[in-house]
C-alpha cells in the first residue's frame, strides 16, 4: 500500500495518480516533486495544430469581416451563409481544440505538480471567454504567456500576462485610450480602468494592498497605448504592440511613486515594481497557501512564502521549492476539497485514461460546472470548498461517476482504482464498501464518491 507522503505527493501537490506514479514517488516524494521544478520545457504541451495568438486573432478578423459580408449578401438565407463560411476556422473550433489538448495534457503527464502550477497561475491572471473576443485566444494565452514561466521570476510572468492580447481583450485596455493622446483628442474616445484596476486588486498587491483609486485611474493612463494590431492598421493582426498615439502624455504617479514620460516603457516599469512589493509577496503567498493547504492557511506558512518570495526578488522556482519544503504542506489529513476540474482529472488519470471524445469532453465540463476558461469574473475560480460542496453540485458528480463506471471495462478492479489513488489514505471504511460492492460499476461509483477521494 502506498505511503501518506507519495499520495500527497500525487493528490494535493499533482493532479491525482496514474497508476503507478505513487510508487514512483515513493522513495523520495519531496524530491520526487522538486525535480519537476527544474524542466520548464515539461510544461510545454505538445504539437498538433493548435494556433498562435497571432495566427487565430488573425484568423478571428477575417471570420467577423467574412461574415459581416456573407450576412449582406445573402440575408435571411442561413444555408448560404453556412456555405459561404465553412471554410474559415471558426472561433469555438479553435477553443475546443485548445481544451482537448490542455485536458489530455494534464491526464497524461508524469510532471503534474508542474501541471497544477500552470493550472494555479493561469487562474490567477484569469482571462474568460465571457468576451466573445477571447475565444479564440483564451488557449493560446495559457500556453503563451503562464506555461513558460510559473518557475521563472514573477516579473516576467506579470508582464508576459498582462500584455498578452488576450488580457488586453478581456480586460479592455485594447480600446483604451488617453483622453489627452491624439488619438483621444481627435477621436472624443476615453480611458478604460478595467485592467488596471484587476493588476492592482487581484494580480498583485491585492484588494488591501494600500492603493487608492487615483492610483487605479494614474495606473489607467500609464497602460494607454498598449494595444493589439487589427485589420485597420499597420501593424500585424493579432500581435501586442505599442501605440504612442493613443497613449496619456505626462509624468503619472502610482502608489506613492512618480513614473517619468517614457512611453511604452512607462507601464512595464510599474509592473516591475508591483513584481516586487511585500503588499505582492503576501497576497501571491497566501493565495498559494490556501491552494496547497487549506482554506484558511497556517500564518506560518504564508510567512515563510512570502520571505522566500521576497528574498528571491520572486524567483517562482524559489517558491514553489519552499511551498514543497512547508510541513503544514504535508499534514496527513486532507483539508482542499477538489475542484470540478480537480475531480474530473484526478478521476481520468486514476484510469490511466488517454483518450477522449470531442462531445464527452464538452458534456463531462458542462455537467461537472467549471469548463475551461468561463470564470465568471476576473477573480478566477473560487479556491474554497464552500464554492463546490453545494447539494446539487455533489449529486452532478454522483451522476457522472455512475455514467462513467457504466463505460469502464469491467475487468477493472475498483480495489486496485483505490489503492493506487489513495494508498493509505483510503479509511477502513471505504475499502470494506468498494470491497464489498455488487459490481464493477458500483464499485468503481463508491471509490470516486469516498470522502478520501473527494479531497486531497
Amino acid at each position: 500500500m502506498h505511503s501518506y507522503k507519495s499520495i500527497i505527493a500525487t493528490n494535493r501537490f499533482g493532479l491525482g495518480a496514474r497508476p503507478g506514479e505513487a510508487a514512483k514517488a515513493a522513495s523520495d516524494p519531496r524530491g520526487w516533486l522538486l525535480a519537476q521544478l527544474e524542466n520548464p520545457a515539461a510544461s510545454t504541451l505538445p504539437g498538433g495544430g493548435l494556433k498562435t495568438t497571432e495566427q487565430a486573432l488573425s484568423e478571428y478578423f477575417a471570420f467577423q469581416s467574412a461574415r459581416r459580408k456573407a450576412q449582406k449578401q445573402v440575408k435571411d438565407d442561413e444555408d448560404a451563409l453556412r456555405e459561404a463560411m465553412k471554410d474559415m476556422a471558426k472561433p469555438r473550433t479553435i477553443l475546443a481544440q485548445e481544451i482537448g489538448a490542455r485536458t489530455r495534457f494534464a491526464v497524461v503527464t508524469e510532471q503534474s505538480f508542474r501541471e497544477r502550477l500552470v493550472r494555479f497561475w493561469a487562474n490567477h491572471f484569469t482571462v474568460s471567454i465571457t468576451r466573445n473576443t477571447v475565444v479564440p485566444v483564451a488557449g493560446s494565452f495559457e500556453r503563451e504567456a503562464i506555461r513558460p514561466n510559473i518557475t521563472g521570476f514573477f516579473q516576467d510572468l506579470l508582464i508576459a500576462a498582462e500584455t498578452h492580447p488576450a488580457m488586453l481583450l478581456y480586460l479592455d485596455n485594447a480600446q483604451s485610450v488617453g483622453p489627452n493622446s491624439r488619438g483621444g483628442k481627435r477621436r472624443g474616445r476615453g480611458l478604460n480602468e478595467n485592467l488596471a484596476r484587476e493588476i492592482l486588486e487581484l494580480h498583485t498587491v491585492g484588494v488591501d494592498g494600500g492603493y487608492s483609486q487615483q492610483d487605479v485611474t494614474s495606473f489607467a493612463k500609464i497602460l494607454t497605448g498598449w494595444t493589439i494590431g487589427s485589420p485597420r492598421d499597420s501593424h500585424p493582426s493579432g500581435r501586442t504592440f505599442y501605440d504612442d498615439r493613443r497613449h496619456e502624455p505626462g509624468i503619472h504617479m502610482v502608489m506613492g511613486k512618480k513614473y517619468p514620460a517614457e512611453g511604452g516603457e512607462q507601464a512595464l516599469h510599474v509592473l516591475r515594481d508591483l513584481s516586487i512589493k511585500p503588499e505582492t509577496a503576501r497576497f501571491v503567498a497566501t493565495k498559494l497557501a490556501r491552494h496547497f493547504i487549506s482554506d484558511q492557511p497556517p500564518a506560518e506558512a504564508v510567512e515563510k512564502l512570502t520571505k522566500a518570495f521576497l528574498n528571491s526578488a520572486g524567483n517562482l522556482k524559489v517558491v514553489s521549492s519552499e511551498l514543497v519544503n512547508l510541513d503544514a504542506a504535508w499534514e496527513v489529513q486532507p483539508l482542499k476539497f477538489k475542484s470540478p476540474d480537480e475531480f474530473h482529472i484526478s478521476t481520468l488519470r486514476g484510469l490511466g485514461g488517454e483518450r477522449f471524445q470531442p462531445r464527452a469532453l464538452r458534456l463531462t465540463y458542462e455537467t461537472l460546472g467549471q469548463a475551461p476558461f468561463t470564470a465568471q469574473s476576473p477573480e478566477g475560480w473560487p479556491d474554497q470548498a464552500s464554492a463546490w460542496l453545494g447539494p446539487d453540485a455533489l449529486k452532478k458528480r454522483l451522476e457522472w461517476s455512475q455514467a462513467l463506471a457504466g463505460k469502464v471495462p469491467r475487468r477493472l478492479d475498483p480495489r486496485q482504482f483505490m489503492a493506487e489513488s489513495l494508498g493509505a489514505s483510503a479509511t477502513e471504511r471505504s475499502r470494506f464498501m468498494v470491497g464489498g460492492a455488487d459490481s464493477m460499476q458500483q464499485g468503481l461509483t463508491l471509490a470516486l464518491m469516498a470522502p478520501e477521494f473527494q479531497r486531497r
